[in-house]
């Protein structure tokens, strides 16, 4: 196994820079660490591959925080760290231990606050109906099952969106980033990390490929709408991704930076790898990435060619909302065999993950016409544009017929065992009989109205409603400092890793907002416990 360029413990020539922490990605978990770091006096440089916000500039800016947020206290909502340890538990599946995720738990509120203290705007406005994303002026919700598991733990809503307009998650970077840069954070962009330096048995610095000041702005421009195309249109976000990598690739210089006192590795996950896909997640390779091309797996790969040791890459989060509009959550998602699929109300990446695991990735939506009716009525109070979007997208090509029968047959699913799957369920609705599925009562009505319609969810992508998805798996890291595990056991001295380069709270399943929160979490701890080794070499 490759383990990383080697110096002698002569480090004083072939610097090109130097700072006590080298942070690898600017997106929210690398700037937490800058910020962190630099507050308690570290000499902080960042890296980034463009000009930072990566995938959290793209997001929707959710933070998922409880236990007593000043905003759930002003929507009138009683939260504890203990139920919302209570919801995480089932929900994250030992993905962190116990201990982890109840500090997790108790500092939430304290994350929030903190996030507050960096210009981060949150507010207490109530979204009163279940969503995928809330609307403007609406900024706390139910982001995950919180509703569909009360046998679990008393619900709260948890999701905290950051206040702007639109998707916020660029208003959550623009402040970390006012943060990071007055506290005196230094940043190199345009610069790519390709090694990692050892030196007297711990991370000494960073091998990178520089871009001229030349290159570097042909290279900003073509990297600064490519997120966005990438989730919104893909062929064309291909045509740009060739031109930015052969940049990358003939224009850059050698250029290396030393690191006093570590290097965190924080610039995302692997959804932007079809090869890693491919090899760990085969099944969500139809689904379309979330982020930018930077989120090619490059921090996992450092991290592994000095013997990192890494876990859950087989883990994605894909995301097929049934709501909003609430109306749909009344409907039957079935499989092409007309088998039920699961609680239609369930939030959208545990939908995916039944989808892609017990029904071969097909999934539709049958609704009548009552239920179709009510939808349209909901669209323009519940609904942001791009969802707004996509359900007129889906009810222009959903498939239409005058009997269950009729409507199977045009959507190409079994007519006799979809008749079976309906009746089973009407039954049970007339009867007031507990749902096969659990779904809560508020959303069970018979499905009887014809005409009928069928709406695709299967996991392959259409043009207006695209399967997005990112990776949640990465390097394995030691829980109460953030240094990257070892195969062989023990840390890999002076490297740390960060936010979806990690294994974190949200790497077995996620929910709205905790991939956010646990790069604010463990960027922090990483940042934290660097500081804690400069001043220990100081003394």
């Amino acid at each position: 196994m490759h383990s990383g360029h080697s110096l002698s413990d002569g480090m004083g020539d072939g610097w090109d820079d130097e700072a006590d922490l080298v942070v690898v990605g600017f997106g929210a978990a690398g700037a937490c660490a800058a910020i962190e770091a630099a507050a308690a006096g570290a000499d902080v440089l960042v890296l980034d591959r463009f000009r930072g916000g990566g995938a959290t500039a793209l997001s929707g800016g959710i933070v998922y925080a409880g236990g007593g947020t000043d905003e759930q206290i002003d929507a009138g909502i009683e939260d504890t760290a203990d139920a919302m340890f209570d919801y995480l538990r089932f929900e994250t599946r030992g993905a962190v231990s116990d201990e982890t995720l109840r500090r997790f738990c108790r500092t939430s509120p304290a994350q929030i606050a903190w996030l507050k203290e960096c210009g981060v705007p949150f507010d207490g406005s109530l979204c009163t109906f279940k969503t995928s994303y809330p609307p403007d002026g609406r900024y706390l919700y139910y982001s995950g099952n919180e509703l569909a598991r009360r046998d679990q733990a008393t619900p709260s809503p948890r999701g905290h969106r950051v206040v702007g307009k639109g998707g916020t998650g660029r208003i959550l970077h623009e402040h970390l980033a006012t943060t990071a840069q007055r506290l005196g954070v230094r940043m190199r962009s345009e610069t790519t990390a390709v090694d990692l330096i050892r030196a007297g048995g711990r991370v000494a610095g960073v091998e990178c490929r520089a871009l001229t000041p030349r290159t570097a702005r042909v290279h900003r421009l073509l990297g600064r709408h490519h997120g966005k195309l990438t989730s919104y249109a893909p062929a064309a976000a291909k045509l740009v991704t060739t031109p930015i990598q052969v940049i990358e690739q003939t224009a850059g210089r050698p250029w290396r930076v030393r690191a006093r006192h570590g290097v965190v590795l924080a610039s995302g996950g692997f959804v932007h790898n079809p090869a890693m896909l491919r090899l760990h997640a085969p099944a969500y390779v139809p689904g379309r990435p979330l982020g930018t091309i930077a989120d090619d797996g490059s921090a996992i790969a450092l991290g592994r060619r000095l013997g990192a040791e890494v876990s859950h890459l087989d883990r994605v989060s894909a995301w097929r909302f049934v709501m909003p509009p609430t109306a749909l959550g009344r409907g039957v998602l079935v499989d092409a065999r007309g088998v039920r699929v699961c609680d239609e109300t369930l939030y959208g990446s545990t939908v995916a993950e039944a989808i892609v695991e017990r029904h071969r990735g097909n999934a539709y939506l049958l609704v009548d016409k009552e239920i179709l009716s009510q939808a349209k009525r909901e669209l323009a109070e519940q609904t942001v544009l791009f969802q707004r979007v996509q359900a007129h997208y889906l009810f222009t090509v959903g498939r239409r017929g005058n009997t269950i029968t009729d409507v199977a047959v045009k959507a190409g699913i079994d007519p006799a065992r979809l008749r079976q799957t309906i009746d089973e369920y009407n039954f049970a609705a007339r009867n007031g009989l507990p749902d096969a599925e659990g779904k809560t009562p508020d959303y069970v009505r018979p499905v009887e109205h014809g005409p009928f319609y069928v709406f695709d969810f299967s996991l392959r992508n259409s043009p207006l409603f695209p399967c997005t998805m990112i990776t949640l798996g990465g390097l394995v890291v030691e829980e109460t400092t953030g240094l990257v595990l070892s195969q062989r056991g023990g840390v890999i001295d002076g490297l740390y890793a960060a936010g979806r380069a990690a294994v974190g709270m949200c790497s077995n399943s996620y929910v709205s907002g905790l991939s956010l929160a646990d790069c604010v979490f463990s960027g922090r701890r990483a940042g934290r416990h660097a500081v804690s080794s400069i001043r220990k070499h100081r003394r």
